[in-house]
């Protein structure tokens, strides 16, 4: 019998006049790992928001242990014992992860009130061995970690204050799955302190793996709660979406065809070494490796956003050596990156100036955009890809992950590029956005477009490729056709492992 520790009842939140949360009643228990699900848009970080102080409930009440509680800030939250690590890191970057993580908290030597740099050090030291996050100078600026190692930071930040309840917004995107089996040993460990830990994610194996019950919620209202033993995750993307998704991934059907790019014996010291592979015309290939593989130098290197020391590049039969993004651009290569929110999007400004920037030389007469041929432009892309809302004006910030995802999509389906690279291409987006863009990516490749893959989802890169590169430390290390691949195979080669 499930005690309420936490209840949260009639919570309605509405923006500007649209209703993110109607009357959702939501309880929780001490000690219980509980999954919040949902599509993009659907209310989960609206609600776990309120929760934590970071937004103030329309109606409704919130009860700890029977007792009703006024949040309001999130320093009202935090002195109830709650915590939140969100997608957005709330990092200082220009801080060491000492001061990250003991922000606020920082040992102060007796009698003179200077801060004593030995024991900070020694604390947050100690805070990271003991939550399994091993690996990171304390010493280092925050800007200076990889965004894995960032997650952590934010991770063990929120955990030094031993908090009641701790709330995991999308945790697990940005770690390989060594960090992920971390994190979910911290996750047992809180539970088993008497913790209540809410996750969110669009990761279903994660939430199967992890979680006690899992609560869904739909277009901003509660469709259910559900444990994992008594479903399925075709039952829990039926109860998320309303309707039956079919196959997730799409019949691949590709034909032997024309080299669109190859890469021969391409190196940079430090990053990667001797790659070299072809891809065809209509063909997805997938690459995968472990974080630190090398998989996006690679890719950062073909768009010429990075410079590689040795090798050659064919696009075609031309040779090529992109200097810059835009030279890339120019011959017909995009790249849709891992951050769509650091290097893919222009938060502030339009649907209609995000989807064109890559294409303005295809709308401007003398150096002067049309806005009549830009319009045109970006509503043919927006209506192809269902990115919604479809009001072109609309502010990038304004749009659901999914939506922002499509958006960087359009950007360069607009620049009729002939090779595209895809760096984790759902990343932080919902099942049914996921089988959307599934089928965008198969129909690209349908029209002849080749398309390198790069996932850290294996099922994503085993259900989208037909072949399949593993990077290992830089290097090409192995290759499956569709047939020859599996979950075991891809892993112990990306890992090391003789097989």
């Amino acid at each position: 019998m499930v005690t309420d520790f936490l209840r949260m009842q009639g919570i309605s939140k509405s923006f500007d006049g649209t209703q993110a949360l109607r009357n959702v009643d939501f309880s929780a228990a001490a000690g219980e790992v509980h999954a919040i699900s949902g599509e993009n848009g659907a209310g989960k970080s609206t609600l776990v928001k309120i929760l934590s102080g970071a937004l103030v409930r329309d109606a409704g009440e919130v009860l700890l242990e029977g007792q009703p509680v006024e949040l309001g800030t999130p320093g009202r939250a935090r002195r109830l014992g709650i915590r939140a690590v969100y997608q957005e890191f709330s990092l200082v970057p220009h801080l060491t992860v000492t001061e990250n993580i003991l922000i606020g908290r920082l040992p102060t030597r007796s009698g003179l009130g200077s801060i004593d740099w030995g024991e900070a050090h020694r604390r947050a030291e100690a805070i990271l061995d003991s939550i399994g996050f091993v690996g990171i100078g304390v010493r280092q600026k925050v800007q200076q970690l990889s965004v894995s190692h960032q997650q952590m930071v934010e991770i063990a930040k929120a955990v030094a204050e031993e908090p009641r309840i701790l709330i995991l917004d999308e945790p697990s995107a940005v770690l390989s799955q060594e960090e992920l089996k971390r994190l979910f040993r911290l996750v047992v460990e809180l539970k088993q302190r008497g913790t209540l830990v809410l996750y969110i994610s669009h990761r279903l194996d994660e939430v199967f793996e992890v979680a006690d019950r899992i609560t869904v919620l739909k277009d901003g209202q509660l469709v259910g709660t559900v444990r994992p033993k008594e479903t399925d995750q075709g039952r829990l993307i039926k109860m998320m979406v309303g309707r039956d998704l079919g196959e997730i991934f799409p019949v691949r059907n590709p034909s032997g065809a024309a080299v669109a790019l190859q890469a021969s014996g391409l190196s940079k010291p430090g990053s990667f070494a001797d790659i070299s592979f072809r891809l065809h015309e209509g063909e997805i290939l997938g690459m995968f490796g472990l974080v630190g593989s090398g998989r996006t130098q690679v890719a950062r290197c073909i768009f010429g956003a990075e410079p590689f020391d040795s090798g050659e590049l064919l696009l075609g039969d031309t040779p090529i050596r992109p200097r810059t993004p835009k030279h890339a651009v120019e011959a017909g290569i995009a790249l849709l990156t891992e951050d769509r929110k650091r290097d893919g999007l222009v938060l502030g400004v339009s649907i209609r100036d995000n989807v064109s920037m890559a294409s303005f030389d295809h709308m401007s007469r003398w150096g002067v955009i049309d806005r009549w041929v830009q319009a045109a432009l970006v509503r043919e892309k927006v209506v192809e890809l269902d990115i919604r809302p479809t009001v072109i004006d609309r502010l990038a910030r304004q749009l659901s992950g999914g939506n922002q995802q499509k958006l960087v999509l359009a950007k360069w389906l607009l620049t009729r590029a002939r090779v595209l690279i895809l760096d984790e291409p759902t990343r932080g987006v919902d099942v049914a956005t996921k089988v959307e863009i599934y089928q965008i990516i198969n129909g690209l490749a349908a029209r002849g477009m080749g398309i390198l893959l790069i996932s850290s989802e294996l099922p994503e890169i085993l259900g989208m490729s037909d072949r399949i590169l593993v990077m290992r430390e830089g290097r090409l290390v192995g290759e499956f056709t569709r047939a020859q691949a599996s979950e075991e195979r891809v892993l112990a080669s990306a890992a090391g492992v003789v097989q």
